[in-house]
């Protein structure tokens, strides 16, 4: 290593961004060779150690082993870039590191940045570093290991799949067949049912306010209560009212 075509794997437990990440490299950096995917860490290390690729396209969170717990075991056999969701407080910590790092959904304009530094790495021809101590306060500082919530809902609209961030949708509510997935300005279906989400979801930011619904407690506007003394849930830029069960009015006590 470094080889005559640059090599990489990518692992990220959604599909969606997996692809999405291969098409972004395949048009800025043409030349780096995919050699294959993993669904989740434990797949990552596996393939590393079969294919031994320049670089490891690495989620932080995925099941089976997070990104840091994968990288750890892969130690200096490829150089890391963790794919992460997190805020720029978060991944400070990267800019001081052995790794590099790509937010997503993946942005062509800060992708290629990454890549122009992925390259000089590649031509230094250095093996890539130890990062033991630097993974375990990694770890620490963007909590890996507490209770890990949904980032991301694949959601499809009309004949498209979507990739929604959790803060934007104001309410899910779902039917016999389907979840209805609500932002400001559209609506999207997922086969995943509201008691499934509910267990997913940081329920300090999704409430259930109804067996059948979860709303985004910031996009509360309001509760009023109608001629039959139900309670009704005003939603930030929608005129739609949302119905509280008896079970959940207590969560309204306090407003």
């Amino acid at each position: 290593m470094p080889t005559d075509t640059p090599t990489a794997i990518i692992a990220d437990d959604e599909r969606l961004m997996r692809d999405q990440l291969r098409s972004r490299l395949e048009q800025v950096w043409p030349e780096l060779q995919i050699l294959d995917e993993a669904k989740n860490g434990e797949e990552a290390v596996q393939l590393v150690e079969t294919l031994r690729p320049d670089f490891a396209f690495l989620d932080i969170r995925m099941p089976a082993k997070t990104g840091l717990e994968a990288a750890k075991e892969i130690g200096n056999k490829a150089n890391i870039v963790f794919i992460t969701a997190y805020d720029q407080y978060a991944i400070e910590a990267f800019d001081h590191g052995a790794v590099d790092y790509v937010l997503k959904p993946a942005d062509v304009e800060r992708l290629t940045r990454t890549v122009e530094r992925l390259k000089a790495r590649l031509h230094s021809q250095a093996e890539p570093n130890d990062m033991s101590n630097m993974l375990a306060q990694l770890a620490k500082q963007m909590g890996i290991g507490k209770q890990s919530y949904l980032q991301w809902i694949q959601a499809s609209i009309g004949q498209e799949l979507r990739l929604i961030p959790v803060e934007e949708i104001l309410f899910f509510q779902s039917d016999e067949k389907y979840t209805r997935v609500q932002t400001v300005s559209y609506e999207a279906l997922i086969r995943k049912p509201v008691r499934d989400l509910a267990e997913e979801l940081d329920p300090a930011l999704f409430w259930q306010i109804h067996r059948a619904t979860l709303v985004n407690a910031k996009a509360i506007s309001g509760v009023v209560r109608d001629m039959r003394g139900r309670h009704l849930v005003q939603v930030k830029g929608l005129t739609e009212k949302l119905e509280v069960s008896r079970s959940f009015v207590h969560l309204f006590k306090q407003m």
